[in-house]
């Protein structure tokens, strides 16, 4: 089964066994879909471009002859004016027909793919270091232009998706600074949110986030890089707001070459606001730790079509 994600900021893609639910392959490019979004409303022309030659690229890495395939778009799409020219630009140019998915299902897909690794992290004891067993867990998504708090309570699980994101606050706010003072007013139904549900389900045991800016932070931290990236070693590692802190200097200091080799062309800018994004995330889960997980949108859609093979059988 092939799960595509069409996001904000990037194309990914994953090919996954349903038998032995492994993964056979992915892909995942940068594409910018929401860039000038905020300004403008659309999809631009440009955007669309990129889009388009990385689903073809995409086709070329990953077999579609022999297997399903689900590919979904999320906020950026939501957003835009132009969204059914966009579909069926893609649609005729590409053969892959796409569908809008809402906040809410983004956050189930998610989250199915996040327990599906914490799974396989706790057969292989790779969570007991952490002192978090994520029995009840607050899940965060940090995307382009959305953000998903999604709580899991022993299997019961309370999500709403928010309209803030990496992409949309970076291109809203000229300076990290103008970032930083805006967010606790922008970020405040989330607060609510969260607020709401502690009061009445209790505090989670753990706290777990998934999407760009969380897996760069933990990479930098391993020592690896946007071309060195593991995510098998990302996976399950821990993060701490001292650990967001320390790399968002350790990003400043660096010359822009460097940056574009530590986490990718263009991406700089869009990982500094996403970490000023969830370091706002610790204050609102009042956690002190995080982990890490790789798994996200596209490993939910590709699981959820396995699953319905299971179901109709």
């Amino acid at each position: 089964m092939i799960g595509i994600d069409l996001g904000s900021n990037t194309l990914r893609a994953v090919q996954i066994d349903c038998g032995s639910g492994e993964t056979v392959s992915v892909y995942e490019k940068i594409v910018k879909t929401a860039d000038g979004l905020v300004h403008t409303g659309k999809i631009d022309t440009k955007a669309q471009e990129r889009v388009i030659a990385a689903i073809i690229e995409a086709k070329k890495r990953i077999s579609f002859e022999n297997d399903r395939y689900r590919a979904v778009m999320t906020e950026a799409i939501r957003q835009a004016s132009n969204r059914d020219e966009v579909l069926g630009r893609i649609e005729r140019e590409t053969g892959i027909v796409f569908e809008m998915i809402s906040g809410e299902e983004e956050a189930n897909l998610a989250l199915l793919a996040v327990e599906h690794r914490l799974q396989q992290l706790r057969r292989e004891e790779k969570l007991a270091g952490h002192g978090q067993n994520a029995d009840t867990f607050l899940l965060v998504d940090i995307g382009g232009g959305s953000t998903e708090l999604i709580f899991d309570y022993w299997g019961k699980t309370v999500s709403k998706s928010f309209p803030i994101g990496i992409v949309t606050v970076s291109q809203r706010y000229r300076t990290l600074e103008a970032i930083e003072n805006a967010l606790p007013d922008r970020m405040k139904e989330m607060q609510l949110f969260c607020d709401e549900i502690y009061a009445k389900y209790g505090r989670t045991d753990s706290f777990i986030a998934t999407a760009g800016t969380p897996t760069t932070v933990a990479a930098l931290k391993l020592g690896q890089n946007y071309t060195t990236y593991d995510p098998e070693a990302v996976n399950g590692t821990e993060l701490t707001v001292l650990d967001l802190e320390n790399t968002l200097k350790q990003l400043l200091a660096m010359s822009p070459d460097e940056r574009e080799i530590a986490v990718g062309v263009g991406r700089s800018d869009l990982i500094a606001a996403g970490i000023l994004i969830f370091r706002q995330l610790f204050l609102i889960a009042e956690m002190q730790a995080c982990i890490v997980i790789d798994d996200g949108l596209r490993e939910g859609v590709a699981l959820d079509g396995c699953r319905g093979d299971t179901e109709e059988r």
